[in-house]
């Protein structure tokens, strides 16, 4: 037995001598104006396939069967000049070469990538147009960036998963909001020169700053060291969100007295973008303060105040596109001469940041931060109590709803329905300050206002990350997480047109009182009325990672740990909601993570690599309530199945192949997802029969699957030649059946439970499930470059109805089936529209010039050069919920309550000239 213990003591100091005489070659790069570290900088040994990049503090180490004598080092980064170094590399012996040096490209401006995005391709917050573009936008992966610039415009989603499956954080603190799990990325808008400096997992791949969602982690570095000094003044004109946009920012950098600054500030606007009344007004500012006590302490101050106000468009049936065009948008109409837009989305939410970097020595360090957002976020639309409604799109002032009188057709009616539309189809501004001003003579309140959805909330986050490398082979990731969210919501009358009684707070259809503390309260412009309440969460985390890298292959393990709570406190009594008022019981989720992963280096050109994770998290909070506005009722309470955490498995894996010239990666991809909630809100007719109400749709325990693979390849056919090519084939669907029930002040007991949804296998909506794209890049030694890309997608579904899906659609008020149910139609009925295919064609080109010490860049792009239309989304409506209204409505010339569509912009264009000092 001691023999035993001797031997493998003397095989273990075999081992660890036997790396110990390895020979390695390492170092570190940094940007030669900023001395800042760069990472993702791909390092190579020339004539050889051994290749490497650096890590986000621009560190790399190659180790094992590295060439020895005379060697020639290749660095090379888009955006910089590539350089070489020799080395002399002698066997068992360490080459360290730290600090060497990139110059930018001024050839290669990063607006060629990061500037096209519209703003509000990432702001959206409609259903069809959630968007991962941001995620993705710093990545220099083809796959990536193909799916940020080219897809963005059809809403793609990244193996159809939504933007809350990834993380942002901006120095180290995570930007996702609690609410609803996704980023709000209005929140640092128009700071495209300030937020570029970012560092981009893909995926699984493991993060040094959390444990990340399933789509990866962005990193925003905003400290003020790290910019370059110097400064640029940007002016842009679109016709795609806002018309025009100036930028200017300067940056001094590390300064002798250890201080370092950086300001930016920014202005976006336009009367309307690429759909009618689109107004845009945003203003941006930006400062970044550091102080570098020492070698080893640093604190940074940064402040982002990014007001900004957009209006919406609409999504609209068919039949309205048809009557008008694309660009058509409901939401608006002409008072005193001037388009007015009743939907307006303002955000307002400043975010001041702390944070202490400290290295405690050159393998270990501590990144402390502290970080406060406030303000509010508004969403404003109009409300009538008992005027008619003022939409110029409602279902009865269309043709269709003439032409289905049950009387037969009524065609003079519907000729001038038509007529009306096309020729004004908006909203008769003036019509609702006569209704109003017709109210005050005769002493009766409002029939019209204007008010505000609002969420006002403070938010205060503090995390502690800590990076150490505990061998040469060996580092560790490891981090802890407090936020703390209090979150006020209420609705605010904004605009009373002229009313000088007042608006009563009372539900004009029902007559309910909204608040029973308060009867008959009558409500003036700027006061709170409808609902108001309150939303808590607390939120402590923990993760800790390993990674190790060796010669043949590289691997990570992580874990987490996260304690998520939420409470609701309703501070109106709402008479529809016995349970309203007051605190709800506090919840509390437990979420784990594991994941592991690891890239075998067949040689320097082939790789694999492979990654698998499973987590559970607690539902946001938007789906944590079955209706936060008017109640304490969690999901589940109705129905008896108590919430619980969300459950996520997911594998991919990888083939990569680098060469100087080509460069191509295969990734196959599974991801399945458990037990979460959905809520919907809509008006539903044919419920248990002929019966209408404004529900609250429930749907809980869904689950889904994410199958599909996704393919790229560039080739550098001569040195300013590039060819590249992107394919995503991608299946995602509902694997299950969910449970259905829906709440409202219309039903006895305000619950109605419709068992399950027949769900497993529909097409889950959300852009195209398959794009495939072409192009190329050109880049002249004279500093001018061209780019054109074509870009197919197909597989596009509609969002379908879930209770269309249930009992409630064949069965009628007695609970038998309708004696009228034909089988055959009612599967043509619920059948899942897809989309036709379309293609997209982009094209994008600039030139730039260096004038002694200062450049002059400019560059134009055009989106959709071939004016193609098509639907990049849509959704059912609930209206028809019934076999009979639904056939009924489908055997209509023009179906009244169609399917809701977003349509794709035409041909668009995006103008950029910066000058940099």
């Amino acid at each position: 037995m001691k023999q035993t213990f001797i031997n493998f003591l003397f095989g273990i100091f075999i081992v660890f001598n036997v790396f110990a005489q390895e020979t390695i070659v390492k170092g570190s790069v940094i940007d030669a104006s900023s001395n800042a570290p760069i990472p993702d900088v791909t390092v190579s040994i020339e004539g050889t396939s051994l290749a490497t990049t650096t890590d986000g503090f621009g560190v790399f180490n190659f180790s094992g069967d590295i060439p020895l004598g005379e060697q020639m080092l290749k660095l090379s980064k888009e955006a910089y000049i590539t350089n070489r170094y020799p080395i002399t590399v002698n066997q068992g012996q360490t080459v360290n070469i730290t600090d060497m040096t990139l110059d930018i490209d001024v050839s290669d401006s990063p607006d060629l990538f990061t500037i096209t995005l519209a703003d509000d391709e990432l702001n959206s917050d409609t259903s069809g147009a959630d968007n991962i573009s941001g995620l993705l936008s710093s990545s220099r992966d083809l796959f990536s960036r193909t799916a940020a610039f080219e897809f963005s415009s059809s809403f793609f989603r990244v193996r159809g998963l939504d933007s809350e499956n990834g993380s942002v954080l901006i120095n180290g603190i995570e930007m996702n909001k609690l609410f609803n799990g996704r980023p709000q990325w209005s929140n640092w808008g128009g700071l495209n020169d300030v937020v570029r400096n970012q560092e981009l997992t893909i995926g699984l791949a493991p993060s040094a700053y959390n444990f990340g969602g399933i789509l990866g982690t962005t990193n925003i570095n905003v400290r003020a060291s790290q910019y370059r000094e110097g400064g640029r003044l940007t002016y842009s004109s679109s016709n795609r969100s806002y018309t025009n946009r100036l930028m200017a920012s300067y940056s001094s950098g590390l300064m002798q007295n250890g201080w370092a600054y950086t300001l930016s500030i920014a202005r976006r606007w336009g009367n309307e973008g690429y759909q009618d009344a689109t107004v845009y007004d945003a203003n941006s500012f930006f400062a970044s303060i550091e102080k570098k006590i020492n070698d080893n302490h640093s604190i940074n101050f940064t402040s982002i105040y990014a007001p900004n106000r957009r209006g919406k468009s609409s999504p609209n049936t068919q039949e309205v596109y048809d009557l008008r065009d694309i660009r058509y948008n409901e939401y608006w109409g002409y008072q005193d001469g001037k388009k007015r837009n009743s939907r307006i989305k303002e955000v307002e939410e400043p975010i001041l940041m702390l944070n202490h970097y400290w290295n405690l020595n050159s393998k270990t360090s501590i990144n402390t931060n502290i970080a406060y957002q406030f303000g509010q976020l508004g969403n404003s639309r109009l409300d009538f109590a008992g005027g008619a409604n003022p939409s110029p799109s409602y279902y009865q002032k269309l043709p269709s709803y003439f032409l289905a009188d049950d009387d037969g057709p009524d065609y003079a009616g519907a000729y001038i329905a038509e007529q009306e539309f096309i020729n004004d189809g908006q909203i008769d501004w003036n019509r609702l300050y006569d209704a109003n001003q017709t109210n005050n003579i005769n002493g009766d309140y409002a029939a019209y206002a204007l008010y505000e959805d609002r969420s006002d909330d403070k938010q205060l986050t503090v995390n502690s990350i800590l990076n150490t490398e505990l061998t040469e082979n060996i580092s560790l990731n490891a981090s802890v997480r407090y936020s703390n969210l209090e979150s006020e919501n209420f609705a605010e009358i904004i605009d009373l047109f002229g009313s000088t009684t007042g608006y009563l707070n009372v539900d004009a259809f029902d007559g309910f009182q909204f608040d029973l503390n308060n009867p008959d309260r009558v409500a003036q412009e700027g006061e709170k009325f409808r609902y108001n309440f309150n939303l808590n969460s607390d939120i402590i985390s923990g993760f800790a990672q390993g990674v190790f890298k060796y010669k043949k292959i590289d691997f990570y393990l992580a874990g987490s740990v996260t304690n998520t709570t939420y409470q609701r406190e309703g501070l109106y009594d709402n008479e529809a909601q016995p349970n309203s008022f007051g605190k709800s019981k506090e919840l509390s989720f437990t979420g784990v993570g594991a994941k592991t992963g690891f890239t075998y280096k067949l040689t320097g050109k082939h790789l694999f690599d492979v990654n698998a994770a499973y987590v559970t998290k607690a539902p946001s909070l938007r789906n944590t309530f079955s209706n936060s506005r008017e109640s304490n009722d969690i999901v589940g309470d109705r129905s008896g199945i108590e919430i619980s955490e969300e459950k996520i498995s997911s594998i991919d894996a990888s083939y990569i192949y680098r060469s100087p010239i080509v460069k191509a990666k295969l990734t196959g991809y599974y991801t399945s997802i458990e037990n979460a909630n959905e809520i919907s809100f809509f008006f539903a007719d044919g419920i248990g029969g002929d019966n209408t109400a404004f529900v609250q749709e429930v749907l809980q325990g869904i689950d889904k699957q994410h199958i599909g693979l996704e393919f790229s390849l560039e080739a550098q056919m001569t040195p300013t030649l590039k060819l590249k090519g992107v394919a995503s084939v991608g299946q995602f669907t509902y694997s299950n059946d969910p449970f259905l029930y829906l709440t409202s002040d219309d039903f006895d007991d305000g619950f109605e439970d419709f068992g399950t949804a027949n769900l497993k296998d529909y097409r889950i909506a959300g852009g195209p499930q398959k794009a495939y794209s072409l192009g190329f890049e050109y880049r002249d030694p004279d500093y001018w470059w061209v780019g054109a890309t074509t870009n197919f997608f197909t597989d596009t579904y509609v969002d379908v109805s879930p209770l269309t899906r249930t009992e409630n659609f064949y069965l009628d008020e007695d609970g038998l089936p309708f004696n009228d149910y034909d089988v055959n139609v009612a599967r043509e009925l619920l059948k899942q529209e897809k989309f036709d295919d379309y293609l997209v064609v982009n094209a994008i080109g600039g030139k730039s010039w260096k004038i002694d010490d200062y450049y002059i860049g400019f560059f134009a792009s055009i989106n959709n050069l071939l004016d193609k239309v098509y639907k990049t989304g849509g959704f059912e409506q609930g209206r028809d919920a019934n076999y009979r209204s639904l056939r009924d409505d489908a055997n209509n010339p023009t179906r009244i309550f169609g399917p809701k569509y977003w349509y794709g912009r035409g041909t668009t264009y995006f103008v950029n000239v910066y000058f940099r000092f």
